[in-house]
């Protein structure tokens, strides 16, 4: 992920093994990381079981919220692809039933934002 493009906000992927690495001790017995993103401080996972959105806070980092979302609690999600002048695609999910998005993400265009939707769809569809 280039730096141009972190400080505008868009995630990229990070792989499982570093996740796992860094995040390991927030998973459940069975629970696996299956796709992992990172924006400049924040990171964001999907596992078997769960989303977690982890946020570093402040100004120096040290303090960390960490949001964990049931995907049965998640009732809609949609994405938008990157188009020709528009470099990155976009992920909005509502939480129950929300007005507006509970949560929203931007990637560049290195993440494929349909391995996204098929892991959200796999998990929110059942």
């Amino acid at each position: 992920m280039g730096i141009f493009s972190a400080l505008l906000g868009n995630a990229g992927s990070v792989n499982q093994e570093q996740l796992t690495k860094d995040y390991g001790q927030l998973l459940i017995d069975g629970e696996q990381i299956e796709l992992g993103f990172k924006l400049i401080r924040d990171t964001f996972i999907f596992t078997t079981k769960r989303l977690i959105l982890i946020e570093k806070q402040g100004l120096t980092g040290s303090k960390t919220e960490y949001k964990s979302i049931s995907y049965k609690s998640i009732s809609r999600f949609s994405i938008e692809t990157a188009g020709t002048f528009d470099l990155d695609a976009e992920l909005k999910i509502w939480v129950s039933s929300e007005l507006q998005p509970s949560i929203k993400k931007q990637f560049n265009k290195s993440v494929n934002v349909y391995e996204v939707q098929k892991v959200l769809a796999h998990h929110v569809l059942k």
